[in-house]
């Protein structure tokens, strides 16, 4: 029986939705938040590492702005409907790129600054229909890991390059390979913007990076961003169902709707191409999908939960209150438990998909030792707390798969 991640996602209480919020708008828990807050540092150090410059924007923008990008012509049915504040028109965006474009715009630039990778872990909102919406697979509220690069035309093959090394890097630390990539391409219809040198150039692009990688695609006529082509890395759940992870776009059209231009060498101005990428999608649909992949027994490096201690009787409890202020100072987090039987908190631990469980009984207080349990049903030999500490983080540090 394939695991649902709505079902799995409430009993470990990482998420949940209230009528009162309503559909396609869940919220966080603490176990959820403290996940997604681990993930969401890593790519941020990640992006960072790469050369990536992050921002801050608007969740609202002028509707005048959505029409010079296109969003308003092309996607208008996936948006929220206008707010009128005074004689303005103020729209919820649907993307975060044509806030970046204007980034860009912000400041002069020279063919020296590029390229310019720009990113941000932003929120974004989709006008989902009812029918559509389900736990944290489709939702009305996005927080997306984007990024949009900045690049005369000749670097933006090595652009792809690079954000297809980055996918691999991100994907290998969170437990997930992909199962084919694709190469969306127009479809036939007026719902595409740009001219067709544009779009012969950007797919020209995005092959000779796919070549280049030696990564086997799939085209995938229709599936194109209505500004570009892109790459789309798949995976697939335990259904067997396939859906986009990741992507990486060439765009022409919104850098020359908007008017981007830099200095060039040759003391002339020039147009950038937009390369949009995301690393790992939305938070939503990602942990959506690692739920479900790891049946909520995440890697150590991003379990809600890192360490669970337990002392057998209260005479155990100021040796478990040490333990866990040491783990918290080591970076761990952790929780002691003190109700119940031990082994009611031992399944309960297990139940909960915590990883370590330390056992302080009256030896284990006198010598300052714990008895770890590893959550595979391992049980290692009493060890000084210190030590089991340093273990747990390494696992952690290492962002490692495995539990030892």
């Amino acid at each position: 029986m394939s695991v649902d991640h709505r079902r799995l996602g409430r009993e470990l209480d990482l998420f949940d939705s209230d009528p009162l919020i309503g559909a396609g708008l869940p919220f966080w828990l603490p176990g959820g938040a403290a996940a997604r807050h681990e993930v969401e540092s890593f790519l941020y150090e990640l992006e960072r590492r790469a050369g990536y410059q992050h921002v801050y924007s608007p969740v609202l923008g002028k509707r005048r702005m959505f029409e010079l990008s296109g969003h308003w012509d092309k996607f208008a049915d996936d948006m929220f409907p206008p707010m009128r504040v005074g004689d303005d028109e103020l729209v919820l965006r649907p993307s975060l790129c044509p806030h970046h474009a204007l980034i860009f715009k912000a400041r002069g630039r020279s063919y020296r600054d590029l390229p310019l990778r720009i990113a941000e872990l932003g929120p974004m909102y989709r006008a989902e229909r009812s029918g559509v919406l389900g736990g944290l697979s489709r939702v009305r509220s996005i927080l997306l890991n984007d990024a949009h690069i900045f690049c005369p035309e000749e670097q933006a093959g090595a652009e792809v390059a690079g954000v297809l090394r980055l996918m691999r890097e991100a994907h290998a630390a969170l437990g997930l390979g992909p199962v084919s990539y694709r190469l969306s391409l127009r479809g036939p219809g007026g719902k595409y913007g740009g001219d067709e040198a544009g779009w012969a150039r950007s797919e020209a692009l995005l092959r000779k990076a796919l070549s280049e990688a030696q990564i086997g695609y799939a085209d995938a006529p229709g599936e194109a961003a209505f500004y570009g082509p892109k790459i789309d890395m798949q995976i697939s759940d335990p259904a067997g169902r396939e859906w986009s992870l990741a992507t990486v776009q060439i765009d022409h059209h919104q850098p020359e709707r908007f008017e981007l231009e830099y200095a060039d060498a040759h003391g002339g101005r020039s147009r950038p191409v937009m390369v949009h990428r995301s690393l790992a999608g939305s938070m939503e649909r990602l942990f959506g999908h690692l739920i479900e992949v790891h049946g909520g027994a995440f890697p150590v490096w991003y379990s809600p939960v890192q360490l669970a201690v337990l002392p057998v009787g209260a005479d155990q409890d100021e040796a478990a209150s040490a333990v866990v202020r040491d783990a918290l100072a080591a970076g761990l987090r952790v929780e002691a438990h003190r109700d119940g039987s031990v082994g009611a908190r031992i399944r309960e631990a297990a139940a909960r998909k915590i990883p370590y469980v330390a056992v302080i009984g009256a030896r284990e207080a006198v010598d300052g030792r714990v008895a770890l349990r590893l959550r595979n049903g391992r049980q290692l030999d009493p060890m000084p707390a210190a030590e089991a500490i340093a273990l747990i983080a390494s696992v952690a540090a290492a962002r490692s798969g495995d539990l030892l």
